[in-house]
């Protein structure tokens, strides 16, 4: 199963971010990853962004094999999100570059 560095890094290859805009995934005591794309990078920096989607790195998982969706994790408060909502809406572009295995 990918841990924090791995699935930093397969978003980071994949160029899974939003042109322009920063998303932080905040997973607790797990980490963050940051979708930074107004420098076209992925990194597990803890800084400010224009959306924060809180969940846990479990349901991120889910959510990135599609086993999940945004919308079911948000109506059942498995996703929180603060901030700029536009750019939360966006996360299916971001999760579609993200394929992980079992």
């Amino acid at each position: 199963m990918a841990d924090l560095a791995e699935v930093t890094r397969i978003m980071s290859e994949g160029g899974a971010w939003l042109p322009g805009k920063t998303v932080k995934f905040d997973f607790g005591d797990t980490g963050v990853i940051l979708l930074d794309g107004v420098a076209g990078a992925v990194s597990n920096d803890d800084r400010a962004a224009d959306a924060v989607i809180r969940i846990t790195f479990d349901n991120f998982k889910k959510l990135a094999k599609g086993e999940l969706s945004a919308t079911t994790a948000f109506m059942l408060g498995k996703l929180k999100v603060s901030g700029d909502m536009g750019v939360a809406m966006q996360l299916q572009q971001v999760t579609s570059k993200l394929k992980l295995a079992g």
